[in-house]
């Protein structure tokens, strides 16, 4: 078993860990600002309870003063990124590929293809709950006196967000987003547990499967290589955005 062959598998599994990367994060930064947002919506489908003439009589029942008060978009939400977070990856990648053909006896994802498609997804949804709390972490923590200056210059909401708050909040949330992007090249190992021919699972299908250590250890140089180019990365970027005094 030379070591040429060696590497020449385990590149191609890692080709495969890269593209489970990359597609995880193109889908999962966006998705993860609209469940922020969804987290911090402040619609009320019962607000008209307050319009009531007896509410000052309703109110002193704390159950309707909690109904009128009752954020559904906000409540939804945070339970389903509670549910998510409070959840293991693995657990969620095996419901993913499972539980659709155990209950409605349709296989979604069948193949390789398929595979991959199910990992996606689950990672997808895992990353974007994480992503939406650093998300509204950093926009709920600029001053509320930025808002109400760009008010008193006129500007629209869709100008504030985006021409004052937003380069602020990148500055603020650049760090915990990543440390998840490098957790994220980590995790990607647990898409073997689908059998997704990922870098792992190529090494214990081919090697480890017949008592060849020495590539597991080997696989640690390719992982080692690109958190290192994404920690360099990170730094150029925390150092672009130096001007950002928050």
């Amino acid at each position: 078993m030379s070591f040429l062959a060696v590497t020449e598998a385990l590149f191609e599994g890692f080709g495969v860990t890269c593209l489970l990367f990359a597609l995880t994060l193109v889908f999962s930064l966006p998705l993860g600002l609209v469940i922020a947002f969804g987290s911090m919506s402040k619609f009320r489908p019962f607000v008209w309870l307050q319009s009531l003439k007896s509410y000052e009589r309703l109110s002193k029942f704390k159950p309707v003063v909690w109904l009128s008060n009752f954020k559904l978009i906000s409540w939804l939400c945070r339970v389903f990124v509670w549910i998510i977070r409070g959840t293991p990856l693995m657990l969620q990648l095996f419901v993913v590929f499972y539980v659709p053909g155990l209950l409605f006896k349709v296989q979604l994802f069948t193949g390789d293809n398929g595979r991959f498609t199910a990992a996606l997804v689950a990672f997808v949804i895992n990353y974007a709950c994480y992503f939406s709390e650093i998300y509204r972490g950093g926009i709920q923590g600029i001053p509320k006196g930025q808002y109400e200056a760009a008010q008193v210059l006129g500007m629209t909401p869709g100008e504030t967000f985006f021409s004052v708050i937003l380069m602020q909040v990148v500055k603020r949330i650049l760090a915990p987003i990543s440390n998840e992007v490098i957790t994220l090249v980590k995790d990607t190992s647990l898409a073997r547990v689908i059998a997704v021919a990922e870098i792992f699972f190529v090494n214990e299908m081919d090697y480890l499967a017949y008592g060849v250590v020495w590539p597991l250890f080997y696989i640690a140089v390719f992982f080692l290589i690109f958190v290192g180019v994404l920690t360099l990365f990170f730094g150029w970027c925390e150092k672009k955005l130096d001007y950002y005094k928050v």
